[in-house]
């Protein structure tokens, strides 16, 4: 389909002197789209020049405007010698090339140098015009919508969801690319930022691809990153939730207090009368294709049954040749078309979606990185990442599922080993959303459904058990439900999921935090990566370990939104798990946690156990009155199977055997409850006391959390506050052992959380939710902590509205919205934020992790902004050090992003996320680099008493007080 792409160039504003005689600027603008280049005219001895050139057009495939940024370059002329570049602006033109986005791209855009940052603004125009094209051979996805939510987009509804698409691009790194001149930084970071943008393009290019020709229209959950391999290259991959998306119309629209996606229900019909049965073509080997031959092979459970229930004729509409008809299905409506085995990217989901949630499903594996030969051909890389899936597939079925959910992708590098992760919850779909299609081994073709005897409560039916009690893939205690009894739950439940609206909740969640750190000696090759593959078995043995201790210190029973990131350097690994606890009422009450066993050294004595027992009991007592959790007491509780001998149960606590013949002498019970017993028998078990009292308490006010909302808080109001900080610890002590590495890493990401309450404290009563936690080993003697987050105002009476938000203090330099004047007393802050420049008013475009603004609605959703950044210095100490570089570089990209949501129309980015963070110091040199990933839905809010948008803003430079707090 091809196309013809329109720019115009109309003035600059802020320009920095490049002539010292006059303490001027001679510009002109480069504007080039693939190998076209256009020049403005030079506008002499201005630093706010006027242009108003012509429009300059480019006759391009719709494939090049989907791969090719718009490259906008500000130069001084020079008479006599080169001329000097002032800074780039890249502008996607993707957004342009759906039917319901915007008609042009207009705005002040921050021009960027990698050198010396923002320098000044330019106003462009850019307009796209495409003819349409049938030809069915095309390479272009133009169309496709992508969205980062990982749940429906506010605004649409879900037709049909096909499935799980992945991609990945790779190519060599300019930066580690020979050439026969010398090369500057600037040069190099041009390369670099204009090479992941055309790759990022193609790969966006690709999975639209894929997208269609599964029959769908948008990708959710669309997750991006990219791999710095070094001198073995690059790679661009992506993953996401393929879909068929129908807008709603305005009227429709749901209310984004709901926090819920909404699904259709009427692409299928399971009323009225009956349908006409029109079969594919069959053969004495091809019966009717939704007549299945056999059950489901899938292990049988408690809780299957056959498939003799009474038929109901529906519809199914599908662009797969092998669904459209018009069949017959037992029970109730179909509603997906899903792959063989299902990955979901999605973290929500509608009420009854999931039926059982087996648990946590993840694998690692450790690869040696080897030089990408040829770019088009990236096999290996493919190959690495389909073993990983392959092996949580294996894990799912274990697990007596037929879906991962809440699924993710990550890798850690270091010179040249690299650890792929994977992880996702196990899970049994509602046969209501699902069909599957298989090929039985005779060549005929069969439905395979999920049946259950009777549905179960939606506000317990996901904690169910969909294993087989009596061929459990591990040892665990399990109980009847306690809301409806008449199912198996386990003893605890761990989920990458959010919580489901529909779950029953006792009290009030909170985020618990799992940290580990791990020596290990400098070695290359095949010896380096087998250390490494040796440390991380037990690496994640333990953190599961402390986030187990953790969740019965708070006397609670599951976790969600978990995430687990292993970093690897030179000499270390870091691990942090981050998760949100709940307390469900339908699964059992959690035991206390007994301290028993020979302690060493200095815990020699009975009397400092008993002190450490006092501590935690009082500890748990506390923590029961703080997050409100006091669940209905049974008189009699239904045990569903026997505890297993103690040599036989799974010890979630170290000892220093596992073959040790004490652990049967123990009283493994505490009162009616089984009892965690934690050995003192090593230095290792005194770790894991330190981790469970040495967690700071969060101060009165506050709660948080990882996961969109907070459990247990429904009342928010439109108080919103996004902040990000970047935390960066250089070890000043070569001869450090785990135990004092743990310290150190527990207290740097400990103080970064009190220095957010504390910064925050005027907003009280207030939640951190969407805490992301990135960490990372960027050097030898450097660890990195990076944290977004947004800070959501509620009403403690829900009968009462919050006074008026105060100004945060002056010394919060994280903030990513604006601050709006004083409101009267009695009313919460309105979602306009407006700032006075210039004789007028100016909105904010807002910023926030989660999929929604309280207290307004999606009307639109613009297109996903992807940007990557870089950003380099030789005068580290002249910029404020490690702090004041961090922070000026993370202000001029939210900066940045905020201008194209702008120009795109918009006054909101939503699901927003920095998904890379790497920051390089040679502190000898006085230099530094730091590279910056960042993504998130432009979006169109209006207030929900509101019919207009509110105005975006018109001027950058004036209105962003956002940064980071950098600490060496």
């Amino acid at each position: 389909m091809p196309g013809k792409l329109k720019a115009r160039i109309v003035a600059g504003r802020h320009l920095p002197v490049m002539d010292r005689a006059s303490d001027l600027t001679d510009a002109f603008v480069e504007v080039k789209f693939g190998n076209t280049t256009f020049k403005t005219d030079v506008c002499p001895k201005s630093l706010n020049p006027q242009w108003n050139s012509e429009w300059f057009k480019f006759e391009v495939d719709d494939e090049d405007l989907q791969d090719e940024p718009l490259q906008v370059t500000v130069l001084d002329h020079d008479t006599y010698s080169a001329n000097d570049a002032i800074g780039k602006v890249y502008i996607d033109i993707d957004p342009l090339l759906c039917s319901e986005a915007a008609s042009v791209i207009s705005g002040w855009f921050p021009i960027y140098d990698t050198i010396h940052g923002i320098r000044g603004e330019i106003n462009v125009l850019v307009k796209v015009e495409l003819f349409n094209d049938l030809n069915r051979f095309r390479q272009s996805s133009c169309g496709v919508k992508f969205f980062c939510t990982t749940s429906i987009p506010r605004c649409y509804r879900a037709a049909m969801v096909h499935g799980f698409v992945e991609e990945l691009v790779v190519n060599e790194d300019p930066e580690y690319q020979w050439i026969d001149r010398i090369r500057t930084p600037r040069a190099s970071n041009e390369a670099r930022q204009r090479l992941i943008s055309l790759m990022s393009g193609e790969l966006q290019r690709k999975i639209g691809l894929k997208v269609l020709e599964m029959g769908g229209n948008a990708v959710v959950g669309y997750l991006q990153c990219f791999d710095l391999e070094g001198e073995s290259g690059l790679v661009v991959r992506a993953i996401g939730t393929a879909c068929t998306l129908d807008k709603l119309s305005s009227g429709s629209a749901p209310n984004t207090n709901t926090h819920m996606p909404v699904f259709g229900e009427d692409l299928l019909s399971s009323s009225g009368p009956p349908t006409p049965f029109r079969a594919l073509p069959t053969s004495s080997s091809s019966p009717p294709p939704f007549s299945p031959s056999k059950p489901c092979s899938r292990q049988s459970s408690s809780s299957d049954t056959d498939l003799s229930l009474t038929p109901k004729t529906v519809t199914i509409i599908s662009k797969n040749p092998l669904v459209k008809s018009l069949c017959t299905v037992s029970d109730t409506a179909v509603f997906f078309y899903l792959q063989e085995f299902p990955f979901f990217t999605l973290t929500s989901f509608p009420p009854g979606f999931l039926v059982h949630v087996g648990g946590v499903v993840s694998a690692r594996s450790v690869k040696l990185l080897d030089r990408i030969h040829n770019p088009d051909e990236p096999e290996t890389r493919d190959a690495w990442w389909e073993e990983i899936r392959q092996e949580i597939k294996s894990h799912a079925k274990a697990l007596g599922c037929h879906a991962v959910v809440g699924y993710s992708e990550s890798t850690s590098i270091c010179e040249e080993v690299c650890i792929l992760s994977a992880s996702g919850t196990a899970a049994i779909l509602n046969p209501r959303y699902m069909l599957q299609l298989g090929l039985e081994a005779d060549g005929r073709w069969c439905v395979l459904f999920s049946r259950f005897e009777e549905p179960s409560p939606p506000s317990c039916g996901f904690c169910h058990i969909p294993y087989d009690e009596l061929n459990m893939p591990f040892p665990a205690q399990l109980t009847y439900c306690y809301h409806c009894r008449r199912q198996k739950v386990p003893d605890v439940l761990f989920t990458t999921i959010d919580l489901p609206p529909e779950a029953a909740v006792t009290g009030k969640g909170c985020l618990i935090q799992a940290r580990l750190c791990r020596l290990k000696k400098k070695a290359q090759g095949e010896v380096n990566a087998t250390a490494i593959s040796n440390l991380l078995p037990f690496m994640e043995y333990e953190l599961h370990t402390q986030l187990m201790n953790k969740l019965k210190l708070r006397s609670m029973n599951a976790l969600f939104g978990l995430h687990i990131q292993i970093s690897v350097g030179e000499n270390m690994l870091l691990g942090l798990a981050s998760a949100t606890g709940v307390y469900l009422t339908a699964l059992p009450a959690p035991g206390g946690i007994q301290i028993a066993g020979k302690t060493p050294g200095d815990l020699s004595n009975e009397q400092h156990i008993l002190t450490i027992q006092k501590r935690i009991n009082d500890t748990i007592a506390k923590n029961k009155e703080l997050y409100q959790i006091n669940p209905p007491e049974l008189t009699e509780e239904v045990v569903g199977s026997p505890i297993p001998d103690p040599r036989q149960r799974s010890r979630l606590f170290r000892s220093h055997s596992e073959s040790s013949d004490e652990v049967s002498e123990l009283d493994l019970s505490h009162g009616k409850k089984d009892a965690f017993v934690l050995e003192i028998d090593d230095t290792d078990a005194v770790e894991d006391i330190h981790s469970l009292l040495t967690d700071a308490p969060t101060p009165t006010g506050f709660y948080s959390c990882n996961t969109e909302v907070m459990p247990g808080i429904y009342n928010w109001t439109s108080g919103v506050q996004m902040f990000t900080s970047v935390r960066v610890l250089r070890l000043s002590n070569a001869n450090l052992t785990n135990q004092g590495l743990n310290k150190i890493f527990t207290d740097l990401c400990e103080n970064l959380l009190k220095s957010f309450y504390f910064k925050l404290r005027s907003m009280i009563p207030c939640c951190l939710c969407r805490l992301n936690f990135t960490v990372a080993v960027p050097e030898e003697e450097l660890i990195q902590v990076a944290v977004t987050a947004v800070a959501m105002t509620f009403d403690k009476d829900q009968t009462q509205e919050k006074p008026a938000e105060k100004a945060i203090t002056k010394g919060l330099s994280v903030s990513s919205l604006d601050r709006s004047s004083p409101l009267p007393e009695g009313r919460s802050r309105s979602l306009r934020s407006n700032r006075s420049f210039a004789g007028g008013s100016v909105t904010v475009v807002k910023m926030t992790p989660l999929s929604f603004l309280p207290g307004t609605r999606i009307i639109k959703y613009l297109g996903i902004i992807n940007m990557f950044f870089i950003r380099e210095t030789s005068s580290l100490r002249e910029e404020g050090g490690v702090s004041g570089f961090l922070h000026s570089f993370i202000a001029e990209v939210f900066a940045m992003v905020r201008a194209h949501v702008a120009a795109l129309g918009g006054n909101a980015v939503v699901s927003y996320s920095m998904k890379e963070c790497v920051f390089m110091e040679n502190p000898n040199k006085n230099q530094a680099q730091c590279l910056i990933n960042v993504s998130g839905d432009a979006v169109i809010c209006v207030r929900e008493t509101d019919q207009e948008p509110i105005p975006s803003m018109t001027n950058i430079g004036q209105t962003c007080t956002s940064g980071t707090d950098g600490a060496t």
